[in-house]
């Protein structure tokens, strides 16, 4: 019997890394994550990656998939829609974090329209496609020997939050006297039910049973959190309480006393699966 059982309930992709996330009633899980999510990418001329860390009105981009387009949306811009890069696309060379990657355009047109939303002097942008033809593992210190794949996402493919973390992080907010936030902040893929609060730091993998196979989603990691929770994607100001509430008692010890909020999780399945809202999981504790 398992330690303890819960359901999903919500599900988030961001096609677009550090855009405005898409709520979904079900996804499609892979071996890199969920489908589409973490997919493209915003580089300046020297194909550095950008976030909302140095942009944060990048949280206004609104990316949604139609078929095999990709349309983005943002205040005071007529919408744009592009067809996703094809393999003989324009390659350019990207730096994510400690990566380098091989990346596929997406052209002048939506590179065009990213200069004129983001206005930033002196810099241009253009929007890159993960090329799947290559491959971008998670860190081997965490995941172990097995590889571990995923897209642009900074390190693992699937982001996990508890609803009571959340609820208690928010607990917190209103005791020091500041407005709570929703899950947005945090910008997870999947929210669970059923845990105490920051139970999901001590669990090995989230098991759901799908039909045909069960996928495990192995928890390896405390995500680290930066600067962005604090960024209010509906104003895209920064909001420093709201990091200073959760540094007061999420500083991990293991973690060389980083703050961290929600676990990274790798995908172990054998092919791809549907994920829906209201599936139930199991999960033992980490030995």
């Amino acid at each position: 019997m398992a330690d303890v059982t819960g359901k999903v309930t919500q599900i988030f992709v961001y096609p677009i890394k550090s855009c405005a996330g898409v709520s979904l009633t079900e996804s499609t899980l892979t071996k890199l994550g969920l489908a589409h999510d973490r997919q493209w990418l915003i580089v300046d001329d020297h194909g550095q990656f950008q976030t909302q860390r140095q942009i944060p009105h990048l949280a206004w981009i609104e990316p949604v998939i139609n078929g095999q387009f990709l349309q983005l949306s943002a205040p005071d811009l007529p919408a744009i829609s592009v067809p996703f890069a094809t393999s003989d696309a324009r390659e350019l060379t990207v730096s994510i974090w400690r990566d380098q990657l091989r990346a596929l355009d997406m052209g002048d047109l939506v590179a065009k329209w990213l200069d004129e939303f983001l206005e930033v002097p002196g810099r241009n942008f253009r929007l890159v496609q993960f090329d799947t033809r290559q491959a971008r593992q998670s860190d081997e210190f965490w995941c172990g020997p097995t590889p571990a794949g995923l897209q642009f996402a900074d390190g693992f493919a699937i982001n996990v939050l508890s609803e009571a973390s959340l609820r208690h992080f928010n607990e917190r907010l209103l005791e020091a006297g500041v407005d709570p936030v929703d899950v947005r902040r945090f910008r997870p893929n999947l929210v669970v039910d059923g845990l105490e609060p920051h139970e999901e730091d001590q669990l090995s993998c989230l098991t759901i049973q799908t039909k045909g196979q069960a996928i495990e989603l192995e928890l390896v990691k405390p995500c680290p959190r930066c600067q962005i929770p604090a960024i209010n994607p509906l104003t895209a100001t920064s909001e420093p309480e709201i990091n200073e509430v959760l540094g007061r008692y999420r500083q991990l010890p293991a973690m060389d006393h980083a703050v961290c909020f929600a676990m990274n999780a790798v995908v172990r399945l054998t092919e791809p699966a549907k994920l829906s809202l209201g599936m139930a999981f199991e999960a033992d504790f980490r030995i």
